[in-house]
């Protein structure tokens, strides 16, 4: 329980409300504000139910609540003041901390309900791009958050290994490729094949049109067509896991788009039955004209399928194998149309399970504001940003301590880890302008100084020989701990926003305010001197990097014991 809560559970037990106890909760939390060092309560809301002054309601509510758990209430003006017992709370939260660990903030929520996630899904046969970064890291992140909340997650690379795009490929590489290329740079050169049949369809229209035949030949099962769809996958997929271990990403399902290949007669049959297939201009369409959208395209006049007819088998599939409360799909603002589209037509298929599927969508990545497209051959290959990332880690180690241990590892977590961290930073509906070098910096808004705060705390835990003891009595009242006390405090409330609002960001903009609250601490406070308050300042030092610790992972971001600069010698 927060301090808005206490408070809010204090004021139910002496107010008479027509409203049910749980409006405290709720909504009265959001009447209670920060004032000072107090927490204030204003009467103007209960006026009209009570018919009386605001004045006169506040001075009755200080009269009788329980003043015990707060250092005193009193009544001023329309406002009811809580001064809160900051040392008797600040040893109750780093008590909590110490005795929970890593659990610190774990909830119960989803009673161990299923929640599939759709993440990452890069299209096989074209290179892992920046562009796919934000889906990969925001659905894994997703993923640890609902964990957090009493969740079972599963997490779905939904591989683009079907579509038109196979087809051109296809014809590109018969018409200009050759196995050996192929072999020798599988991924570059299927690039360049496929940039090149792009921008050839601007003038000359008809390679479209062989690519959407060879396309239909692999729907056929043509041989040919099938073992050029193999190699590109498999050739692939190398690189793609490559990557994913570099991000430091697993998955419980590879299940792509081919998998649904023999699913979706039975959607088709449904729509039909239902009578909701209409047929235009040859193709067969579902109208959405009852919920203000365009028709859903199911299949082609030349029988082929589209993006929406795997989506509806896929779906269907989920929902039966997993049996789940929520079907997330971290993918682009572009797709948002689409994503109605598909909850539109399985409602009409009548599936209530459709309301339970959430598009998780986000901004797009560019550079120097310019749109990524692989088409046009303009993207960041992310493999190689991963490594510079990590060289750069990895070179100021080297000038700053290298004698440091596990050089690599922490080389490592500190360049992957920027990466992901820049990202989640931001509010997933905002885009942002890729920037490695602001990205790696160690001040800032940045990872690496998250980082940096959490390796802080454990050199000054090691050179006190600091070991916590929920026995022992802590005790905290100044301004700068009581900062730390109220994030901390926080913590459980700010997972929930998170996964309320499907964001990362909170969790990440969280870990940088508490960062920066204890270097704000750490600046004022000789933390190692002896006095009185040495185990508390210690046993909060402690509190802190648990959390900051529990906070990164949540974003897959890992946190290593000691970093690029040894504070050892600078400790206080």
């Amino acid at each position: 329980m927060n301090n808005k809560e206490l408070i809010a559970s204090e004021l139910a037990k002496v107010i008479d409300s027509h409203w049910p106890r749980c409006y405290f909760k709720f909504a009265w939390t959001t009447k209670i504000i920060w004032s000072l060092v107090t927490l204030r309560f204003p009467a103007f809301s209960l006026a009209k139910v009570e018919r009386k002054a605001p004045q006169a309601i506040a001075a009755d509510i200080a009269e009788k609540i329980d003043q015990s758990a707060f250092e005193k209430v009193v009544a001023t003006g329309p406002y009811v003041n809580f001064f809160l017992d900051k040392s008797k709370i600040s040893g109750q939260v780093i008590k909590s901390v110490i005795e929970a660990g890593a659990d610190y903030g774990q909830q119960d929520e989803g009673h161990g309900q299923n929640i599939t996630i759709d993440l990452s899904s890069p299209n096989i046969a074209k290179p892992f791009s920046v562009g796919h970064l934000r889906s990969t890291v925001i659905g894994d992140a997703l993923s640890n958050i609902f964990r957090k909340m009493g969740y079972n997650t599963i997490k779905i690379n939904h591989l683009g290994d079907w579509g038109k795009q196979f087809g051109l490929l296809m014809v590109a590489y018969k018409k200009w490729g050759s196995k050996e290329a192929v072999e020798a740079n599988p991924i570059d050169e299927l690039l360049k094949l496929y940039v090149r049949i792009n921008a050839e369809i601007e003038n000359d229209p008809a390679l479209d049109e062989e690519g959407r035949l060879w396309f239909k030949k692999l729907e056929d099962g043509d041989p040919e067509a099938t073992e050029l769809w193999q190699w590109f996958r498999d050739e692939s997929l190398v690189e793609f896991n490559r990557i994913y271990k570099l991000l430091g990403v697993e998955f419980d399902s590879l299940n792509g788009e081919a998998f649904y290949n023999d699913k979706m007669d039975e959607a088709v049959q449904i729509l039909e039955e239902k009578a909701y297939w209409k047929e235009s201009k040859g193709a067969s369409i579902v109208e959405l004209d009852d919920v203000n959208l365009p028709p859903a395209m199911i299949k082609k006049s030349d029988g082929a399928t589209l993006y929406i007819t795997r989506d509806i088998a896929t779906a269907i599939y989920r929902a039966r194998t997993y049996n789940f409360v929520k079907n997330i799909y971290a993918v682009g603002q572009e797709q948002s149309n689409h994503f109605r589209q598909l909850k539109a037509v399985l409602k009409k298929m009548g599936f209530d399970w459709s309301d339970d599927m959430v598009h998780v969508d986000f901004g797009l990545v560019t550079k120097n504001r310019q749109k990524l497209s692989t088409r046009k051959g303009n993207i960041i290959l992310l493999e190689p940003t991963l490594q510079e990332a990590i060289s750069r880690a990895k070179a100021q180690i080297e000038e700053k301590n290298p004698e440091l241990e596990n050089k690599e590892e922490v080389a490592h977590a500190v360049g992957v880890g920027a990466v992901k961290f820049y990202d989640l930073k931001t509010d997933r509906r905002n885009g942002y302008d890729f920037d490695l070098e602001a990205m790696v910096s160690f001040e800032g808004e940045t990872g690496p100084y998250v980082q940096y705060a959490y390796a802080r705390i454990q050199s000054i835990l090691r050179k006190a020989n600091f070991t916590p003891s929920t026995d022992a009595t802590y005790s905290l009242s100044d301004p700068e701990s009581w900062e730390i006390i109220k994030l901390l405090q926080d913590f459980s409330r700010v997972v929930k926003r998170a996964a309320e609002n499907y964001d990362p960001s909170l969790i990440a903009k969280y870990a940088i305010n508490l960062a920066q609250a204890f270097n704000k601490y750490y600046a004022h406070t000789r933390i190692l001197d002896e006095s009185p308050e040495r185990e508390s300042r210690l046993a909060l030092s402690y509190s802190t990097a648990v959390v900051l610790k529990e906070a990164l992972r949540l974003l897959g971001v890992d946190a290593p014991e000691k970093t690029v600069i040894s504070y050892l010698w600078w400790d206080k």
